[in-house]
């Protein structure tokens, strides 16, 4: 029997780390056997490239290169987590996934989609999400968040153009693919959010 994959998505201060777990804790309270996993990363090799690409220290990495890496660590991702658990009958929810692709690299740095989607079907074959939840917020109030964190990391110092135009490619994906990606208001309190999420999963149980 193969799991379910489920991906979590959203721009800087909408509150994944906090609604990941949230959901975690959802379906460990519906017995679903689970990964927890994130891109980039997942891996020790895909790990390491992960903090090349957020390490605004290095020397600076060309667009090309920068959508490279991150589909080598997804292929590392692939191979030697996603695709294992899925087969085993686990389900898998990542912290970001090639939707995240389309919004940065796509969207922010305004590279060519075709070149995207032709890496992500040679990367991924015909594993794509089942279910998708987009933490949407404006850009304002994410970044609001974003600054009362720790330093900010390579991407988080990217202007705010930059950031609404990540925005604006998510919500695009959404809106192309409502049945697989469902955008959740993550402007309001906590329990709004959370209560938008159990109700999506409470038709997702049932699908």
């Amino acid at each position: 029997m193969t799991g379910r994959f489920i991906t979590l998505e959203g721009g800087e201060g909408v509150g994944k780390t906090t609604n990941i777990a949230f959901i975690q804790s959802l379906l460990v309270a519906n017995n679903i056997p689970l990964l927890l996993t994130r891109e980039p990363g997942g891996t020790a090799l895909a790990e390491k490239l992960r903090a090349l690409l957020l390490d605004k220290e290095q020397e600076a990495i060309a667009e090309q290169a920068e959508l490279l890496m991150m589909f080598a660590a997804r292929t590392q991702h692939i191979k030697h987590v996603i695709k294992p658990a899925l087969e085993q009958g686990n389900w898998v929810l990542c912290d970001r996934f090639t939707d995240a692709t389309y919004a940065y690299q796509g969207g922010g740095r305004g590279m060519e989609l075709s070149s995207i989607r032709w890496l992500e079907d040679f990367v991924q074959g015909d594993l794509r999400p089942d279910l998708t939840l987009l933490l949407d917020a404006p850009i304002q109030l994410g970044m609001k968040r974003a600054g009362q964190r720790a330093a900010l990391d390579r991407f988080e110092s990217e202007k705010m153009a930059f950031f609404e135009q990540v925005r604006q490619a998510y919500l695009s994906i959404a809106k192309q693919q409502p049945e697989r990606v469902k955008v959740i208001d993550a402007s309001v309190s906590l329990d709004n959010v959370q209560s938008q999420i159990e109700q999506v999963f409470s038709l997702f149980f049932k699908s």
